[in-house]
């Protein structure tokens, strides 16, 4: 009668080494991968849209704004303002204001132009929502980070965002803490929190 077939060990070891390669791999990979996180400046587009429709109807029923072709005009994240003399433009600049910080869109992004004369004796305002961060914000942010955060935590420029690493999840957090204290010109996000 012939004998059945014993299963035979793979390697020396009798382990399979396909199956060992890949849990080593693993390993590594797991000894690189640090907590982080991306510091990013983004502005809701539908919240700046309705600030501007409330604003733009508050223009039409209040008193103050009667005859006077008051108006905001919106193209993407580029907003027109226009009225009759430079004291009811900067009443626009307050309604605009008003409903943005209401809708929870933070005016540090918010950049105005000169105030310009226009046709039929009005003047108007260009006002631009700044999105993203600039290389030039990118680095004074590591820069920061650099000097003022806690040892080990590491920081790069990739794209329009930053992204923060650090051995301890303690230490992110004092890097958050440290940018929202501080001032750098931009409204700051706080996104993808790996561990």
């Amino acid at each position: 009668m012939p004998t059945g077939l014993q299963p035979v060990p793979f390697g020396h070891s009798g382990t399979d080494p396909i199956q060992s390669r890949i849990v080593a791999a693993d390993a590594r990979s797991n000894l690189f991968r640090m907590p982080s996180f991306d510091v990013v400046s983004e502005v809701d587009q539908q919240e700046v849209r309705n600030a501007v429709d409330q604003a733009e109807r508050e223009l039409n029923t209040r008193f103050d704004f009667k005859n006077t072709n008051s108006a905001i005009e919106q193209n993407d994240m580029v907003l027109t303002l226009r009225s009759v003399s430079d004291d009811r433009l900067a009443a626009v600049r307050v309604v605009l204001e008003e409903r943005l910080v209401k809708r929870g869109v933070s005016l540090k992004g918010l950049e105005y132009g000169d105030v310009q004369e226009a046709t039929q004796n009005s003047v108007r305002q260009v006002a631009t929502i700044k999105v993203g961060i600039s290389s030039d914000k990118a680095r004074e942010i590591n820069k920061l980070i650099k000097a003022e955060g806690p040892k080990g935590v590491s920081s790069q420029t990739q794209g329009e965002t930053v992204r923060v690493t650090a051995k301890k999840r303690d230490d992110l957090q004092a890097v958050i803490a440290l940018l929202k204290a501080s001032d750098v010109g931009i409204p700051l996000q706080f996104q993808n929190f790996r561990d």
